[in-house]
This record gives C-alpha cells, structure tokens and sequence, in this order.
C-alpha cells in the first residue's frame, strides 16, 4: 500500500510539473499584529496598532487627507488576503494600494493600482494619482449581499502578470486585464484612509503568497 501511495503522489507531481502548475509559496505574514516591521508612514498621527490590527483615521475629526501605511518592499505577482473593516460619517472610505509607489508631491499620496473601499467603490478597481478613474467595478446588487457593513470583511487580491482579480468575502467581483502594456506591475502595498470623513479603518490577518 505505502509503495502505492508514493507512486500515487509522484504521478500527481509529474502532472503539476508537465501542465505548468506550480503550488503557491508559502503565505507570508505581512503584519505581526504587533509592531509596524516591515511598514512605512505616519505612525504618529494616522496609523496606530489596536487587538490585532493596523488601524487608521479618526471617529472624531475628519481626516484632512488621503494616507497610506506602505509596505517597505515591493512585490509583483501575488495572491494577498486581509481582514478590512471601515466605519465613519461623511466620506467614507479607504483601499489597498499594490503595484504602487509614493508620490515626492505630496508625499502622503500613492500611485497607482488600488483594491477600493467605500459606498459606491466597494471592491472596485481604481486607478489612484494616475488616470483616477474606476478600471473595473463590482456589481452593486452582488455587493449588497455579500459586504458586512461596519464588520470584518474578506479582501483577496490576486495579480497574475497583468491580469488582477479581486473577491470580496469569497465572491470575485473584477477580473481586469491591464491593457497598457508600459504600466510597472509590480510595486509596494498600501493601506489606505481616504480623506474628507470621520472614518476610521482596520486591517488585519494580512497575508501574501508569491507567484511565479
């Protein structure tokens, strides 16, 4: 039986190798839930560390522009998982920056790719200080029966070569390829508190595996 089993498990392997199927590296913890490691910005005013998660923004007073909390590396191809929950009055919202760098002026801007978040942009794709426009966007009917208000919600973002799919709690919601073919694709992750509310986001359980 034993010497079945191992000739089961390296026909399976073959099989992978020969069609091009690779296994996905192992998840890397982008946050240790504890210290900003591995993270760059304003950890003063905007972004601080709360039961877990990486928290930005105010209940209190409107945030008087658009932030982001970046990684310190850069990544390309990936499949990348988090925990979001965003909560507020006004204009509220927020997104993951990928593919993306800092803008010189200002200097709290990104550009570039980013996963969004808000009324109206819920699990959209939105070009961000570039040509600001919404690439792709999710269907409102399916984003009111799977989005969580005020709660933990699911992000995945999954960017192979120049195609990016985005799912929202399980469900895909874009699946878009990037037709401008001088468009850097890789860059760092940002995590974002829009501008112009009195809201407040969080992220947590953030994770990234590598593709080829």
């Amino acid at each position: 039986m034993k010497l079945i089993l191992l000739a089961l498990y390296a026909a399976i392997v073959a099989s992978q190798t020969h069609s091009g199927t690779q296994p996905l590296a192992k998840p890397l913890a982008l946050f240790d839930g504890k210290t900003f490691q591995g993270w760059a910005g304003d950890t003063i005013k905007t972004w601080r560390i709360r039961d877990g998660a990486l928290v930005g923004g105010s209940l209190t007073e409107t945030v008087p522009h658009n932030d982001f909390l970046c990684t310190t590396r850069s990544y390309g191809n990936f499949v990348m998982r988090l925990k979001f929950k965003l909560t507020g009055t006004g204009f509220v919202n927020a997104g993951v920056q990928f593919r993306s760098q800092r803008l010189k002026d200002p200097a709290y801007e990104m550009i570039g790719y980013q996963a969004d978040l808000g009324r109206g942009y819920w699990a959209s794709l939105y070009d961000e200080s570039r040509r600001n426009v919404t690439l792709a966007r999710a269907d409102s009917a399916l984003v009111v029966k799977i989005l969580k208000p005020n709660a933990w919600n699911d992000y995945e973002i999954r960017c192979e070569n120049r195609r990016i799919r985005l799912r929202l709690n399980g469900r895909q919601t874009v699946d878009y390829t990037e037709p401008d073919v001088t468009l850097p694709q890789s860059g760092l992750i940002g995590l974002q508190i829009h501008g112009g509310g009195k809201a407040e986001v969080s992220y947590k359980d953030i994770t990234l595996e590598e593709l080829p």
